[in-house]
């Protein structure tokens, strides 16, 4: 039988490309009348330069960067909209073995809070004495080098000035641990366990510690052929959204991460896999720690493409001199995340959905039942040094950031 729609997706070998994985492997996709086709890649700037000239159709991306497209930040600039998000967190901060004892001898603990350990590595920048530890990312506009910065801001650390952050695809990151090109790196996984088990590696935060609730990759989809085939984005939308519920789903996580494990997909032993689906980490010396949300696919509108997600991003793109901030270009940011989409796609599931678009980014302190039903349950969703971020009052955000 010929299927109604043909979309081709493009992703890196990450575990957070499981609903696209998911979708083609479970047949969600076929049951939408999809034929996927899903096209590993290496870089993220291949991801986007190949969504430009419409070699995909949509693809498993950085959550800013089509914020940055959209604001032509980078070139080729693909016009792109984000009509549903891939699941929370599944980032973490890793740090060579070296420079984790001096932390360690610093206070820091085995724990991945983010404050002491930060708290610990200024210190370790202190004795250093004006010598630059390096740290590496996936992209300049991903949330790895936006979480990194705040981190390191909040802790008294200048990103620019008090480190080095260079950029390097995410199967080179462990690698460049080793080699001592770099002290640390912002990844998702399974790079960050797999750089504990094979490179000695360990863990000094997570995303879920840094920013709870965050968002991490995206769907970004070409706006041309979104404009072109509102049918099968609609129907892409529903298969996502399924491979979602299936992936939350703790009896399925053996199967899927030995689906990831294909060498069509991450290409890395199901082992290395299980970890971060489960939550229960290596974390370095032989150590592993329960993460609470570390990676969520469906739960606490984990699918949903909140406005204020792509706002709080439009801020830190200002804050560290990517873009000048004007009216215009926030409401550019503003319009790429299309919860309308979302809606109008997945209403015929009957799932429960936010009823606003934006949130109060940390205002969430608990896990807090939302809307007439309590059907949807959203938080925790804080900052770790407790800021708050109103997309209400983003000219107030960007002063207060200015000054810190």
């Amino acid at each position: 039988m010929t299927s109604t729609h043909q979309i081709t997706a493009g992703f890196l070998p990450l575990l957070d490309s499981a609903l696209l994985v998911a979708a083609k492997e479970k047949g969600f996709a076929a049951e939408q009348e999809i034929d996927l086709t899903l096209v590993r890649e290496r870089s993220w700037a291949t991801i986007r330069d190949r969504l430009a000239v419409s070699h995909f159709d949509v693809a498993h991306i950085l959550a800013p960067m089509p914020i940055a497209c959209n604001l032509g930040l980078t070139a080729p600039a693909p016009r792109m909209i984000v009509p549903l998000a891939l699941g929370l967190g599944g980032n973490a901060v890793t740090v060579s073995a070296g420079l984790w004892n001096e932390m360690a001898e610093c206070g820091a603990l085995p724990d991945l809070d983010a404050r002491s350990s930060g708290l610990a590595l200024r210190q370790v920048i202190d004795r250093r004495k004006g010598e630059r530890l390096r740290f590496g990312v996936v992209h300049p506009y991903s949330g790895h080098n936006y979480e990194l910065r705040y981190w390191l801001a909040a802790s008294g650390i200048d990103p620019d000035r008090d480190v080095e952050i260079g950029i390097l695809p995410p199967p080179d990151m462990a690698d460049a641990l080793t080699a001592g090109i770099i002290d640390g790196y912002c990844a998702g996984e399974p790079w960050n366990t797999l750089g504990v088990l094979h490179n000695r590696a360990h863990l000094a935060t997570v995303k879920a510690a840094i920013w709870k609730s965050s968002p991490e990759k995206v769907l970004g989809v070409n706006s041309r052929w979104a404009d072109g085939h509102p049918e099968a984005l609609a129907a892409l939308l529903q298969a996502l959204y399924t491979a979602s519920l299936w992936c939350a789903d703790t009896g399925n996580h053996e199967e899927l991460a030995h689906l990831l494990a294909k060498p069509a997909y991450v290409d890395r032993p199901a082992e290395s896999l299980l970890p971060a689906l489960a939550g229960l980490l290596h974390i370095g010396g032989g150590e592993t720690l329960s993460i609470k949300d570390f990676f969520v696919p469906n739960a606490k509108a984990a699918t949903f493409p909140w406005k204020s997600h792509a706002l709080w991003f439009y801020t830190q793109m200002v804050r560290w001199g990517h873009i000048r901030h004007t009216t215009e270009r926030q409401q550019i940011a503003n319009d790429t995340y299309r919860p309308d989409i979302y809606r109008s796609a997945l209403k015929s599931l009957g799932i429960a959905m936010p009823a606003a678009s934006s949130k109060v980014e940390g205002a969430l302190r608990l896990e807090t039942p939302v809307g007439s039903s309590g059907a949807l349950t959203l938080g925790p969703d804080g900052f770790f040094d407790g800021g708050l971020f109103d997309p209400d009052d983003v000219d107030g955000y960007i002063a207060i950031q200015s000054q810190s």
